[in-house]
């Protein structure tokens, strides 16, 4: 293909995810799914590398691009399968991340994939939001294995049921299944009609043209850095079960257009559920230097051939099943995210911005009642980190995540809770040259008793300002005025008011 052709050829596979992406967020029932946009799409070839994704979530896409080889590899895949699978140590981030994968057979050849992750509020954890307070894997919900959902076509109804059967809301757990069904069989459908217009020789070597022209580009941006050693430790607040400050230590090599980032140093694996699979650490690392990239580089697995990782087997970083990640997917990934940038920072300091506030702010909460119970799921948006050319914007989701937040209508009209505040939390981003965003505050009240987890961050360690700017104002998390952990579970009664103040973004450059 000549560069118009590949430019069209690349449009077109991103179409393919997009479309994709509004099949499953108009057919699901869920307010996480449908409001929220909690979900990604993504096309690989037939070995799992990745070719095309659309704008969604970067910790599942980046997580899929670095073990969808493994899990393709290990089926005898056949047309109209879909293999479903949400275990964070095959494949997976944390259960509540389920993942569906089908395959596209041309003349009888497999020729690529679609997937689509989605997070299910209910996955079938004791405690509801399936976002637990935990200490291993199983007490986070149903795990499921790499298994076929579709056989030929044709829905494994033993298997959805074993897995409908396994949490509060089958109802909408079914519909929702049904919409990441959907959503990859229009992917199907669309990737077909692109093969039988191109040819499938055309198709496999637009695919492979890809891959290699995002390995140009990835090659011209790490070109760009010194060689050297960039290293850099941050602190995770606590895992919940009585471990504070836990180190992610990063060392980032560049030599000679390769990057080899190495965690060895980080804190060990620890009881609470910040650990995280190396798919997680994977899917941050890939964002910080997929920003580096031109804007036209394809988000497809060429971008990341050079670039190594290596956490020691048994370190949060990279734990040993059956260690509890139910934070480490949102928590965790995203201090990954400030550790990669803070080593970098040293390489190219006109490049790179102040820390952002750090964490996905995870609020669960719900109960179970005569009337069959309720589940919430809801991340929030805090300040933006100030770079060398600009002020960081207030109250957005940053880095890892990619989520709306969930409307207030639709708050109030299906769960027993009233929204009493939704503000900017003033002057808590980082003053400096550039300031950093302000976080957010959102107040709850609770209409009925009700069961809450909070899976938070920075509420301890403030996020860094960079050359002489400010750090950003710590998180709080406030019931009827009264101090929260950074992670809690507890029982709420009706009438009580829950307050999340978001942290601020750091600063950059001393301040005027």
């Amino acid at each position: 293909m000549n560069a118009i052709e590949l430019a069209i050829f690349a449009s077109r596979l991103n179409a393919v995810c997009g479309e994709m992406g509004a099949v499953l967020q108009r057919t699901a029932f869920s307010p996480n799914i449908r409001d929220r946009l909690d979900f990604s799409c993504a096309v690989f070839d037939a070995k799992g590398e990745l070719c095309a994704q659309a704008a969604h979530i970067p910790v599942h896409l980046g997580s899929m691009a670095y073990a969808m080889r493994d899990i393709v590899s290990g089926n005898d895949w056949q047309a109209g399968d879909m293999v479903i699978v949400n275990d964070p140590y095959l494949g997976g981030t944390h259960l509540p991340d389920v993942t569906l994968i089908a395959p596209l057979f041309a003349d009888g050849k497999l020729l690529a994939f679609v997937a689509n992750r989605a997070h299910h509020a209910d996955i079938g954890a004791e405690t509801p939001g399936s976002m637990p307070l935990s200490g291993s894997l199983e007490e986070e919900g149903l795990v499921i294995p790499p298994s076929r959902l579709l056989v030929r076509g044709e829905i494994d109804e033993t298997l959805m049921g074993r897995i409908t059967a396994a949490i509060r809301s089958g109802h909408t757990g079914r519909g929702d299944f049904a919409a990441q069904i959907s959503a990859n069989s229009n992917g199907i459908k669309r990737l077909q009609a692109l093969v039988q217009e191109t040819g499938v020789r055309a198709f496999l070597s637009g695919l492979a043209e890809l891959n290699d022209y995002a390995e140009r580009l990835a090659h011209a941006t790490l070109d760009a850095i010194p060689d050297g050693d960039y290293c850099f430790t941050d602190l995770m607040d606590d895992d919940g079960q009585g471990e504070t400050d836990l180190r992610i230590e990063v060392c980032v090599r560049v030599r000679q257009h390769r990057v080899t980032v190495d965690f060895s140093g980080s804190a060990p694996q620890v009881a609470g559920n910040i650990n995280c699979p190396l798919s997680v650490v994977a899917a941050a690392v890939f964002y910080v230097f997929r920003c580096l990239m031109p804007a036209h580089t394809p988000a497809c697995a060429g971008s990341f051939r050079p670039i190594t990782i290596f956490a020691p087997e048994g370190c949060f970083l990279n734990a040993r099943r059956p260690a509890a990640v139910a934070a480490g997917n949102v928590e965790t990934s995203s201090r990954v995210v400030d550790a990669v940038m803070g080593a970098l920072s040293q390489a190219l300091p006109q490049r790179i911005p102040a820390a952002s506030h750090g964490s996905m702010n995870n609020l669960a909460m719900g109960a179970q009642t005569r009337q069959g119970g309720w589940d919430y799921y809801e991340t929030m948006g805090g300040g933006m980190g100030a770079g060398p050319l600009y002020d960081g914007q207030s109250a957005v989701q940053t880095h890892m995540t990619n989520t709306r937040n969930t409307p207030v209508e639709v708050l109030e009209s299906q769960y027993p809770l009233r929204l009493k505040r939704y503000s900017l939390r003033d002057h808590s981003g980082g003053l400096g040259q550039h300031c950093g965003g302000d976080g957010l505050v959102r107040e709850f009240q609770f209409l009925q008793p009700a069961t809450v987890t909070l899976l938070t961050e920075r509420r301890r360690h403030a996020p860094w300002g960079l050359n002489g700017g400010e750090a950003g104002k710590p998180g709080r998390n406030i019931l009827n005025g009264a101090d929260l952990p950074p992670k809690v579970s507890l029982k709420v009664e009706a009438g009580d008011i829950l307050t999340i103040e978001t942290p601020g973004g750091g600063g950059w450059g001393q301040p005027h």
